[in-house]
């Protein structure tokens, strides 16, 4: 699962252990060498299906890590773009690779930011947050993008009840929910908290209008079903 570049186990069990800041600013400088970061081709399906509603102006990335979102929004965002994320290691990473970005530490719970975008994205930071959350990061998001604008980020199909990875996220999801029950501080981080039709309801409650598009790179499961979707959570509004 990790290059001989990633963390060991024994860096590993000290970041579960951790909080999830504390965790991640111990796991930034080797986290692009982990299976935990958005992978390229993730990352490419997502802007090609951007693609045809650009070419947008400033670009937000949400829980930023270490930056990997700017390869989607780099090519689709004629402005400036900015990450933000809570773990200043995450973001000391991420400025080292893209200088030209802003970069900005701040509580996603609690968004610094007024209608100052034409794109949000986010990738992979959804399992970090309780559901019980989500609503705050979906105003914030609301609040931060320009009338008319977009938010979007890629989803996985649920896998089999069959499968192995189904009993392997469930396996996790319940290990995470023990030690959060007898360690703390917490570690906030499921595969199971965030199916589609919850992301929806939370954002139609935020005020976006939602759809979804199939990411047609990521190809299809046996059904015929996409194996990733992409969310589409529009500000209402007309574009300036």
């Amino acid at each position: 699962m990790f290059s001989e570049r990633g963390p060991s186990l024994r860096e590993l069990a000290v970041q579960a252990l951790s909080s999830v800041e504390r965790g991640y600013d111990l796991l930034a400088p080797k986290f692009d060498h982990t299976p935990f970061r958005t992978p390229d081709r993730v990352l490419d399906a997502t802007a090609d299906a951007l693609r045809p509603f650009g070419p947008f102006g400033q670009g937000l990335d949400v829980c930023c890590g270490t930056g990997a979102g700017m390869r989607v929004l780099g090519p689709l965002c004629e402005g400036r773009t900015t990450g933000v994320d809570f773990s200043s290691g995450m973001l000391a990473q991420a400025r080292q690779a893209h200088p030209d970005a802003a970069w900005v530490r701040a509580d996603v719970r609690d968004l610094p930011f007024g209608e100052a975008f034409d794109l949000a994205v986010t990738f992979g930071a959804l399992g970090h947050l309780l559901p019980g959350d989500r609503p705050a990061l979906f105003a914030g998001v609301y609040r931060a993008l320009r009338p008319g604008r977009l938010f979007a980020f890629p989803v996985g199909a649920p896998p089999p009840v069959a499968s192995r990875l189904y009993w392997a996220l469930l396996g996790f999801d319940a290990v995470m929910r023990v030690r959060n029950a007898v360690w703390r501080p917490p570690f906030v981080m499921y595969y199971r908290t965030c199916p589609l039709h919850a992301l929806r309801r939370d954002l139609a409650a935020a005020g976006f209008d939602v759809t979804t598009a199939p990411l047609t790179a990521l190809g299809v499961r046996e059904d015929g079903s996409p194996r990733g979707r992409l969310v589409l959570a529009r500000r209402p509004g007309s574009r300036d």
